[in-house]
């Protein structure tokens, strides 16, 4: 699989395009960052129209195997954060078969 856009490059590509200095650019997607940030942590969602939304979820304790001796572990509670992909671009990025 290939390698994605690194942050230098998608700054540049967004600034070549909205005719921004690259500074602009990325302090936008710093910011953009810090936000999604402090909302999903205060909210449990941030929501980016068109792309999708980073929603906080609580996992449950459950007993887990360590892989390497087979032995019965205890996993913890705990919260994590997930991406969830708007239908729009899941739609776009591939079509469901029909």
């Amino acid at each position: 699989m290939a390698a994605g856009l690194t942050k230098t490059q998608l700054v540049r590509q967004m600034a070549e395009k909205l005719e921004l200095t690259n500074k602009q650019v990325g302090g936008f997607f710093d910011l953009l960052t810090e936000t999604a940030v402090k909302e999903t942590k205060k909210n449990g969602v941030f929501v980016i129209p068109g792309l999708g939304r980073l929603v906080k979820a609580e996992r449950k304790a459950r007993m887990g195997r360590n892989p390497q001796t087979g032995e019965q572990i205890k996993i913890k509670a705990k919260t994590v954060v997930k991406f969830r992909v708007a239908k729009s671009a899941k739609d776009t990025i591939a079509p469901p078969k029909k």
